[in-house]
């Protein structure tokens, strides 16, 4: 006779299972058909990223005109040339600058606004999909519709500014123009933070929030000691989504508003590189900005995984 007790699994046998499952993996009768499905990645890849980032690499060693008619291998002296011109140095803390309002900015708001919308229970399908709607809009055209809005004659929203005493002139003042590119920046990416950051909190228990609220802590409490420390991942994702938008997505919002005026208040580093580029005619000096812009962005994505991923708490 079998007792029934002996019917149930040891802890060994339970691990011992478990790992089988975990071991489980794909299994192709043919050799060659897991390089055939990685296949159009490898080549979607080495043409569009690798094959650019060496002729970039190449381009800023030589000094060519702009049709292509003469070209000169002259190594390393462009980039001697960048560094020792003082507008490209100035463009650098432009970059910091924006790209530091625009990430910050940006996750606060998205953040604020999730928050928001994970309370809401009657009309939430509506107040989501006013949030994530302006992520569909065309950049040239969120740089176009805050200009008209911010235009010192005919813009609504400076007109309200002229009415409390603010003389607002992004044509003319440096620091209004980098406020305007800042909002249109961060009024297109909010929404893609936004279904993030909604994901995340609707995947955290509320059984965690609940038990917390029991135990006496307050609203400011459970976000800082649960709900944002589960969040890290999903921020620390966006941090380094948002600081490459802010380098490289935001050409269009700056080339519809300011053209990187007034002077040079507002020429980030992508946008010197198409200004020397295609208006200049320094195809040598642009490729010479788009390696360094390149590398800029690799060092800090580096950083940011390796230091700060370490503050990150994964579940």
């Amino acid at each position: 006779m079998v007792h029934a007790w002996a019917r149930v699994p040891t802890l060994p046998q339970i691990i011992w299972s478990e790992s089988l499952i975990l071991e489980k993996r794909a299994r192709f009768k043919s050799a060659w058909l897991p390089y055939a499905l990685v296949a159009p990645q490898i080549i979607v890849t080495l043409l569009f990223f690798v094959w650019p980032a060496v002729q970039a690499l190449y381009q800023s060693m030589l000094l060519q005109d702009a049709f292509g008619g003469y070209s000169e291998f002259v190594w390393f002296d462009n980039f001697r040339t960048l560094f020792a011109d003082s507008n490209y140095l100035a463009s650098f803390k432009t970059t910091a600058v924006f790209s530091i309002l625009v990430a910050v900015l940006g996750l606060s708001l998205s953040l604020m606004l999730a928050a928001f919308a994970d309370r809401v229970v009657k009309g939430s399908a509506i107040y989501k999909t006013f949030l994530i709607w302006p992520y569909a809009v065309s950049p040239v055209v969120v740089g176009v519709l805050w200009m008209f809005m911010l235009s010192p004659t005919l813009g609504i929203v400076s007109n309200w500014l002229h009415y409390i005493g603010i003389d607002w002139n992004h044509v003319l003042n440096g620091r209004h123009a980098m406020i305007l590119i800042v909002i249109a920046a961060v009024w297109k990416q909010v929404s893609y933070n936004f279904l993030f950051f909604l994901a995340g909190l609707q995947a955290i228990p509320k059984s965690l929030i609940e038990a917390a609220a029991i135990d006496g802590a307050g609203p400011v409490k459970r976000f800082a000691t649960i709900i944002f420390p589960l969040l890290s991942p999903t921020t620390f994702f966006l941090l380094v989504v948002n600081i490459v938008y802010a380098f490289f997505d935001t050409f269009a919002i700056i080339e519809a508003t300011t053209q990187g005026g007034p002077g040079k208040d507002t020429e980030i580093l992508v946008y010197k590189v198409f200004i020397d580029g295609f208006k200049g005619g320094d195809l040598g000096g642009a490729a010479a900005q788009s390696v360094v812009l390149m590398t800029i962005v690799i060092v800090l994505t580096v950083a940011q995984f390796k230091y700060v991923e370490k503050k990150v708490q994964y579940a």
